[in-house]
């Protein structure tokens, strides 16, 4: 009875496992915590923090202190006839102060661009993964849709050639019916074939985002109203501007070259620091001793470097500072156009897709009319069973141009929200209320349904100005 117990419990949480659903939230979770672009972007932060610091430290108060042991042992006079042995100890503090130097105040300020810069690139990386997220999670559920569309297909292919089969056998068809049919088969077949390796193919871009094998994933609920995003083009494209962190890290990078121009010319002025120096001695020049025991020092100077020439390598570095320059402003540019044709394309994407799921709607009770109708013509004999077959291909393929308008919805949408850098992790619970039961079928798209509303995106009433 025992053993038998440990077998049922064994059998229940195989079959707990295999009913088991991960959502969207829980795929997040997992590439939060194994993205390595992510992780990389929160280490540039500390480096740049690690710099600020040390450009500052070069103008703060530079303290040493040296402290010298040593055994002396001098010989004069002929044949040595003096000899002189003694310890000798220095001790030596010295502190220098900057007072002026552009070179490090400009590399400073060079340092706190860069931070700020890896910041705004830290804040890409998390928007970026949310949409990698959604995108890879979707992409998953339209493959596993469009096998589950062939593999539904076939079954209704199996039974009518089973059928067929019957009314050949009573030669109450033609073999050409039978043909078509059994043709049509093989071609589900092979498609089934493709979808199943799209699948594990999707699921492997899964995997390599999260670093963990997906399990079942949640549908896509079939009632949910899809809404076109409102506002002007030429409104969400000011957004993008000024709120896209990508564009904001390019001009702080644009910043950053721009003080190190600075800091290389700079390197042509003077530089004025204050010395203060301490000296604690019983040896004199070449080590001799001093006969009056110790000798203390202390020296306070204002030194002026002026430099006059360096074999042309300031000058050289300072071309190169304003080279680089050059190459983030053209970056910011290039940047700046892709970011404009981002928003566009998500947007009118999003919104053609609306409209696309509603004319497919249409479409889809057009052609289950037209396969029902179809059927019944050859049950009258007034259809060959090549037509049958073509409605229902039909009925299928729209389907499936329902499935993927969807889910094209969906993803262009938050493509938008990253464009114009408002994408969030609300967006993303938003999204997984969208998802239905642990079902592993698709669930069937109604024709008319209670539709939920899906929350549509404003532009804001004040647009920020540009970082």
């Amino acid at each position: 009875m025992k053993k038998f117990n440990l077998v049922l419990v064994g059998l229940m949480l195989v079959l707990s496992k295999a009913v088991y659903a991960e959502d969207l939230l829980t795929i997040y979770q997992q590439a939060l915590e194994a993205d390595p672009e992510l992780k990389s972007s929160e280490a540039k932060i500390g480096i740049g923090t690690a710099q600020k610091g040390q450009a500052l430290g070069a103008m703060l108060p530079q303290v040493t202190g040296t402290a010298n042991w040593s055994i002396n042992s001098q010989r004069q006079g002929k044949k040595n006839s003096f000899v002189s042995d003694y310890y000798g100890v220095r001790y030596i503090v010295s502190l220098n102060q900057t007072l002026l130097d552009f070179s490090k105040f400009w590399t400073w300020r060079r340092t706190k661009a860069t931070e700020s810069q890896y910041t705004l690139e830290n804040i890409e990386a998390q928007h970026t993964l949310l949409f990698k997220v959604v995108e890879k999670y979707f992409d998953v559920l339209a493959t596993e849709d469009e096998l589950d569309f062939y593999k539904s297909e076939e079954e209704i292919t199996e039974q009518q050639l089973e059928q067929i089969q019957k009314l050949f056998d009573r030669q109450l068809i033609k073999i050409t019916d039978l043909y078509a049919i059994e043709a049509h088969l093989d071609q589900v077949k092979a498609s089934i074939i493709e979808a199943e390796t799209k699948v594990v193919t999707a699921k492997g871009s899964l995997k390599e985002l999260t670093n963990t094998s997906p399990a079942m994933l949640l549908k896509l609920r079939g009632d949910i109203d899809y809404k076109e995003l409102e506002g002007k083009l030429e409104d969400w494209l000011e957004v993008a501007k000024s709120e896209n962190p990508t564009i904001a890290a390019k001009q702080y990078a644009i910043a950053a070259a721009d003080h190190e121009v600075t800091a290389q010319k700079s390197k042509h002025l003077p530089v004025v620091d204050l010395q203060l120096n301490y000296f604690n001695t019983n040896t004199g020049f070449q080590s001799a001793s001093l006969s009056g025991g110790t000798v203390e020092t202390q020296v306070a100077a204002i030194n002026v470097n002026v430099p006059i020439f360096s074999g042309g390598t300031t000058t050289k570095q300072t071309q190169e500072a304003q080279h680089r320059l050059t190459l983030n402003k053209y970056d910011k540019e290039a940047t700046l156009r892709e970011l404009i044709k981002e928003t566009s394309d998500s947007f009118l994407t999003s919104n053609a897709s609306v409209r696309r799921i509603k004319a497919t709607r249409k479409a889809l009770e057009s052609a289950s009319k037209s396969r029902e109708a179809m059927e019944t013509g050859f049950g009258y004999g007034v259809e060959t069973i090549s037509d049958v077959l073509n409605a229902q291909k039909e009925e299928f393929r729209v389907m499936q141009d329902l499935a993927k308008a969807k889910y094209s919805y969906i993803k262009n949408r938050m493509r938008f929200m990253q464009a114009i850098g408002m994408i969030s992790e609300e967006n993303l619970g938003e999204l997984n209320g969208w998802l239905q039961g642990t079902s592993a079928q698709v669930e069937k798209e109604p024709i008319h349904s209670k539709a939920q509303p899906v929350s549509g995106v404003h532009p804001p009433k004040y647009l920020s100005k540009a970082h």
